[in-house]
């Protein structure tokens, strides 16, 4: 598949720090130059009016695909927490409104859970990733689920976005808590971009 490209670069379509090191370290040694949007300042970020994280994480990788003439890689993902219907979901990121930090958002989930029991505070992460061509061909979609539970504070200095509250089944520490390492291996993103870099070495 890699020949379908112009180059044999792929752009992570993220300007998210966090989430840009933790691709880079997943993806790990493979065949293609892993380009930055640091890179093209031009591009503008791209929208996720989608209701689903394939949708957006599809419209992400093609805008930036087309906008920067190389194949891109975008994902987008979310928490689920059972006692808030799913919620905040595909909206994880707007959570608390435009404008809100990480720490903003995980102070109003918190709130929401003041009065849930720890046994019904079950949730899991979901992240779909996408390559895309700049003509908007899709040329891979991976999905990755990590289920647990979400603790009465935040804990932990790592991580980003909901990592201090989430505790991944099979532990005891938050994500915020886990080394990279472990943290890597075995969440969401992780899962979905380990399918990602198994179909980018072999295309």
């Amino acid at each position: 598949m890699k020949s379908r490209c112009n180059s044999p670069s792929l752009l992570l379509g993220t300007r998210n720090a966090g989430k840009l090191r933790e691709i880079q370290t997943i993806l790990g040694n493979i065949p293609w130059r892993l380009r930055s949007l640091k890179e093209f300042d031009h591009v503008d970020v791209a929208a996720e009016p989608a209701a689903t994280y394939s949708e957006n994480a599809t419209l992400k990788a093609q805008f930036y695909a087309r906008e920067t003439g190389l194949c891109a890689l975008a994902d987008d993902s979310g928490l689920e927490v059972a006692a808030l219907g799913g919620a905040p979901g595909v909206f994880s990121a707007r959570y608390a409104g435009a404008g809100a930090s990480d720490a903003d958002r995980r102070k109003l989930l918190l709130s929401e859970l003041a009065r849930v029991p720890t046994e019904l505070r079950t949730a899991r992460f979901v992240c779909v990733a996408v390559v895309a061509m700049p003509d908007k061909t899709i040329l891979n979609v991976s999905e990755g689920i990590c289920t647990g539970t979400i603790t009465f504070e935040p804990r932990g200095e790592g991580g980003f976005g909901y990592d201090p509250l989430f505790v991944p089944d099979g532990h005891t520490q938050t994500f915020a808590e886990l080394p990279d390492s472990i943290k890597n291996q075995l969440s969401h993103r992780a899962r979905a971009l380990l399918k990602t870099r198994e179909f980018l070495t072999s295309a």
